[in-house]
């Protein structure tokens, strides 16, 4: 009778797992967010630090084209300088709305430069 030889066994390459882990590695790396690029302070209306409304109304509403104080033309440049007779410190709250087609990128510039002239609260409304 005429016996075969038994099969030699491999053993199974690392290789491609090797190459699955590193891949998933890189993946998981460049998909995480490894911290804010940055912040915008802004207080949310009805939130637990809102209280009674005190003083002259002070809406900003971001157009496409430019911007409105209390419903009225106002020049971007000049915003700070048109809210400083309607507070009585910085730390009163100025609302600000996107107008209708306003990019966001223009709500965050008016953010921004209204937060380099000192003005520390800011509520953001719809």
């Amino acid at each position: 009778m005429l016996s075969l030889p038994a099969p030699v066994r491999r053993k199974p390459g690392l290789t491609p797992m090797i190459d699955v882990v590193f891949l998933l590695l890189v993946f998981f790396m460049l998909a995480a967010r490894f911290g804010l690029e940055g912040a915008l302070e802004l207080a949310l209306p009805g939130s637990a630090e809102a209280e009674a409304w005190q003083g002259p109304p002070r809406l900003v509403e971001v157009l496409p084209e430019g911007v409105t104080l209390n419903g009225a033309p106002a020049d971007e440049a000049a915003l700070a300088g048109a809210l400083a007779p309607l507070m009585a410190d910085n730390a009163d709250p100025v609302l600000l709305r996107a107008g209708e087609g306003a990019a966001v990128q223009r709500v965050v510039a008016v953010i921004e430069a209204l937060g380099e002239a000192g003005l520390t609260r800011l509520v953001l409304v719809e």
